[in-house]
């Protein structure tokens, strides 16, 4: 039997405010343990909050950026339930009137756009966190975090594959980054996900019983964590089973997930309005107010980027999903780059020296005057593409231009067909297998022959007059 599967994600977001949502210590990532917390994040007996309003801004515009409908009523209740990392033993939280209602994010499928939508975006607290030491039969508990400001965007079971979670996920991201709601650093738990999965066979409309995934902390892990839940589910029906609503952990390391206890429903948490703190009255000032802010979107700018600048849709995704990358690349492209070549040094080289130097794009040293000086100068014949990558590294130093770097070193490409024929009959004279190979017509030796003068000059021959002239004297060999 074949078998579909459903898929809904609840993403958990941390707002990127001063202060945190119900008290005025700093809301901030690090720092030594329990020393950004008061009475109101430990839950001392006789401690009030007051809800921080820039909470409740970054939770409109979060749903504007996601059409959602933003209510003019809503309250704050308290979840009730006992954990360490919960001093108050309940989370202050929405429950029956959220914030944002009946929203979609737009995503690219192998079919083509799709909405995916959103059936709620509320604003609520977030918990302590638990220290585990290693060998130790005890744990700590660190309430830095508890009362950072959270959004959680619960969507639709709209998603029919780990790919399409991965999208929506990846859309959220670049939207929270774009309207500067949330830094959404997954390494520092800004950005977090609970995934819920089951499937039914082709053709059904009802849905199958569903579990939850937690302890999801990448994009990647909540790929693997819902290939493995569609596969258990599936085995436990071939063979006749059933499946349970149940709440399991991740365990990325091993690649499994694991039973936690069996799923809650609402009337376990015994919902309540919170007594402590007024209802949110939103009026259509407050929203259009908000909506105004609000800068050019992802998918908005991607849809720019093909029709302005004639980019791959692919291009134009990944750049248009990142802050730092798109402004580079329009500084770039103003500077008098071509568009195609700036995306390419965004997503080749550039992307690689982020990813191994683990920095965030909004970190890059340079400018795209810098960047367009360095496209130049590959097009005018002053350096090859190849030494163009050897530039590259020393530009992230943040110190010197290309220009300058190439004059320092000497670095500028040669040109000169009679340097280059030397070179070329020297590489000749050293490689006979290869010639004798070209001769008896594998093209394929003059690919070998090629990367050994460019090695012979040091990267610094151009590519083209090698070309030309390494046939010419192949050819006058045969």
């Amino acid at each position: 039997m074949k078998y579909e599967t459903v898929i809904g994600l609840e993403v958990h977001a941390e707002l990127a405010t001063k202060t945190k949502i119900y008290c005025s210590c700093e809301n901030s990532f690090g720092g030594d343990t329990n020393t950004r917390c008061c009475p109101v994040c430990i839950g001392l007996p006789g401690a009030l909050p007051v809800l921080n309003r820039t909470v409740v801004d970054y939770g409109i515009k979060a749903g504007l950026a996601m059409h959602c409908r933003i209510a003019s009523y809503c309250k704050q209740d308290r979840k009730n339930y006992f954990y360490p990392d919960l001093p108050k033993a309940y989370q202050i939280s929405q429950f029956d009137l959220p914030l944002c209602e009946e929203g979609f994010v737009e995503i690219d499928t192998d079919a083509g756009m799709k909405n995916i939508g959103i059936t709620r975006i509320h604003i609520e607290e977030d918990a302590g966190k638990l220290l585990h030491a290693e060998g130790a039969n005890f744990s700590l508990v660190d309430y830095n975090r508890g009362g950072v400001p959270l959004i959680e965007i619960v969507s639709e079971p709209d998603m029919r594959s780990p790919e399409e979670a991965m999208a929506f996920l990846e859309a959220i991201k670049s939207t929270l980054q774009a309207i500067g709601v949330s830094d959404c650093k997954m390494q520092e738990g800004s950005l977090r996900c609970d995934i819920n999965v089951s499937v039914r066979p082709e053709g059904q409309k009802e849905f199958g019983v569903r579990s939850e995934c937690k302890n999801v902390n990448s994009f990647h892990a909540a790929v693997r964590a819902i290939r493995f839940e569609r596969d258990r589910q599936i085995a436990i029906l071939e063979a006749g089973g059933t499946v349970e609503q149940e709440t399991r952990r991740w365990d990325d390391a091993k690649g499994e997930s694991f039973l936690m206890r069996s799923k809650e429903e609402a009337q376990d948490y015994r919902y309540f309005p919170e007594p402590d703190l007024a209802p949110i009255y939103v009026d259509a000032a407050w929203v259009e107010s908000l909506r105004e802010t609000l800068p050019e979107l992802p998918q908005e700018k991607k849809k720019r980027y093909v029709t302005d600048y004639g980019l791959p849709k692919y291009d134009a995704g990944l750049l248009g999903a990142s802050l730092g990358l798109s402004k580079l690349f329009e500084e770039t492209v103003a500077q008098g780059a071509a568009p195609k070549a700036a995306s390419n040094w965004l997503l080749g080289e550039i992307s690689k020296i982020l990813n191994e130097t683990m920095l965030d794009a909004e970190a890059i040293p340079f400018g795209g005057e810098a960047l367009a000086e360095l496209i130049a100068m590959i097009e005018s014949g002053t350096i090859s593409g190849t030494i163009a990558k050897q530039v590259l590294p020393e530009m992230f130093e943040g110190k010197k231009g290309a220009k300058q770097i190439v004059e320092e070193k000497g670095l500028s490409q040669i040109s000169d067909e009679g340097a280059i024929v030397d070179m070329i009959k020297e590489v000749l004279a050293q490689n006979e297998a290869a010639v004798a190979d070209f001769r008896a017509g594998k093209e394929k030796a003059i690919g070998f022959l090629t990367g050994q003068v460019m090695r012979a000059s040091k990267g610094k021959a151009n590519p083209g007059v090698i070309q030309t002239k390494l046939r010419e004297a192949l050819e006058a060999l045969r």
